[in-house]
């Protein structure tokens, strides 16, 4: 039996895009890191400068992200704004209730901090990367 698959794209078919979802994914996983070292410490205070160089690392990289994302010019802009703006809405409220235990178990300062730009980052990287991957295979 044959099957009627069609035959996979070629080369030439696939549009090159930049790497924004392993972008994301990047940034993402620092702050994971950086989490994970800070909770690694609980309930003393953490040292900060390693959660503090990756939650760098990660905004810096989102940033790189969204910078490359901006200068496409043929993609599919609409889906690519729908979909992220709920996914954002999710992920913004996820972070919310995670920030609200954080302040409730009275960390402040410096730790607070970190866990709130972490938390930022958690909340845009998601986003960006499911909308870049429904938007990169959507019709324009």
């Amino acid at each position: 039996m044959t099957s009627a698959a069609a035959p996979p794209p070629s080369a030439s078919s696939e549009r090159a895009l930049p790497p924004v979802a392993i972008l994301a994914t990047v940034a993402l996983g620092c702050v994971i890191i950086a989490g994970i070292l800070m909770a690694s410490y609980a309930p003393r205070r953490p040292p900060l400068g390693a959660p503090g160089a990756l939650l760098a690392l990660g905004a810096v990289t989102l940033v790189v992200a969204f910078v490359m994302l901006a200068r496409i010019r043929e993609f599919a802009w609409g889906t690519f704004a729908m979909v992220y703006r709920w996914a954002l809405l999710a992920y913004a409220i996820s972070a919310g209730m995670i920030g609200f235990a954080f302040v409730h178990d009275h960390v402040t300062g410096s730790p607070l901090a970190v866990v709130a730009g972490s938390l930022v980052v958690f909340a845009t990287s998601v986003p960006l990367a499911i909308a870049f991957t429904v938007a990169r295979y959507a019709d324009r």
